[in-house]
C-alpha cells in the first residue's frame, strides 16, 4: 500500500505590539492570520471568540485552531495610563515618539476618553449626557512648537479658557471656500499668542498664529494642538465644544467633520 503524507502549513498569528490606554479608555485589537484553513476559531482568554475585540487594560492570550486542527498563540499587554497625571502622560508620550523616532503623534477624532472624568466640567452623573467623545483631532509634540493656520481667513475671536482640561488659550479663525464658511479651532496654545492678534485680522493659510503652550497654561495636558473644524458656530466666541456626549454626538459629528480630511495624515 502507499500512503501519502501532507504537510500542513503551520498557522502564522499576530496580534501586534502591547499597547497602552489612559485610564478606564478601552483598546481594540484585530489579529492577522495566514495558512490558516477555514473554518477558523478564535478562543481569547476573555472569553470572546471573535477575530476582533474592544477590552480595558489587562493581559489577553488567544488560541487559534483552524479546520485542519492546526493551532496558533499570542499574547498582549494593555497597559493602563494614570490619565490624572499630566506628567505620567507626558512621558508616555515622548517615550512614544523616542520609540519610532517620530517628533509628532497625532489621533482622537470622536474617540471616547474617560480622561475628561478629571474634571467637573464635562462630568454628568447620567453617562449619556457625560462628555467625553472628542471632536478634534490631537498633534502631540514640543511645548514651544509653531501652530499654522490651515486656510486663509481672518480671526474670529480668541479666548483663555481657564477650566481644569479645557482648551486654555484658544484662537478660532473664519473662513471661505468655494462659497462655504466655516471655522476652524486652535486649542491649547501660549497665553503669549493671544497678545498677538485682534478680530477680524487677515490671516493667511500656512502663516504662524501661535506655539504648543506647556501643560501650566494649556488646560493641565501634555503640549498638544487641538485642531477642530467646525461648520456652524453658533454664538460661541474664544470656545466651542471640543468634546461631545453620546445623546449630542449625531449633531456635533455633522457639525464638527473629521479634520482628517484637511489635514490628510497617513500613520506611520
Amino acid at each position: 500500500d502507499t500512503f501519502y503524507v501532507e504537510e500542513l502549513n503551520t498557522i502564522e498569528l499576530e496580534i501586534g505590539n502591547d499597547i497602552s490606554v489612559c485610564g478606564e479608555d478601552e483598546a481594540t485589537i484585530q489579529i492577522e492570520t495566514l495558512n490558516a484553513a477555514p473554518p477558523v476559531l478564535f478562543d481569547w482568554s476573555s472569553g470572546q471568540s471573535s477575530e476582533e475585540i474592544t477590552v480595558p487594560a489587562g493581559t489577553y492570550s488567544l488560541t487559534v485552531t483552524d479546520g485542519n486542527g492546526c493551532i496558533g498563540q499570542d499574547v498582549i499587554n494593555i497597559n493602563s495610563i494614570d490619565s490624572n497625571s499630566s506628567r505620567k502622560l507626558a512621558i508616555h508620550i515622548n517615550d512614544f515618539l523616542d520609540l519610532h523616532n517620530k517628533k509628532i503623534a497625532y489621533g482622537g477624532y470622536l474617540e471616547k476618553r474617560s480622561l475628561y472624568k478629571r474634571s467637573s466640567h464635562f462630568g454628568s452623573v447620567n453617562k449619556k449626557n457625560e462628555r467625553n467623545i472628542h471632536l478634534g483631532i490631537d498633534l502631540w509634540s514640543s511645548a514651544g512648537t509653531l501652530v499654522l493656520a490651515a486656510f486663509n481667513g481672518t480671526i474670529h475671536s480668541f479666548k483663555n479658557n481657564i477650566n481644569l482640561g479645557d482648551y486654555g488659550p484658544t484662537i478660532i479663525l473664519k473662513h471661505m471656500l468655494q462659497g462655504i464658511e466655516f471655522y476652524t479651532l486652535y486649542g491649547h496654545l501660549s497665553k503669549n499668542d493671544l497678545n498677538s492678534f485682534k478680530e477680524g485680522d487677515k490671516i493667511l493659510a500656512s502663516s504662524v498664529i501661535g506655539s504648543l503652550g506647556s501643560m501650566k497654561e494649556n488646560g493641565d495636558y501634555p503640549p498638544h494642538l487641538h485642531f477642530q473644524i467646525i461648520l456652524d458656530i453658533e454664538n460661541f466666541y474664544g470656545d466651542y465644544p471640543g468634546v461631545c456626549s453620546e445623546n449630542d454626538l449625531k449633531y456635533y459629528s455633522q457639525n464638527c467633520p473629521d479634520p482628517n480630511l484637511v489635514l490628510k495624515l497617513s500613520s506611520f
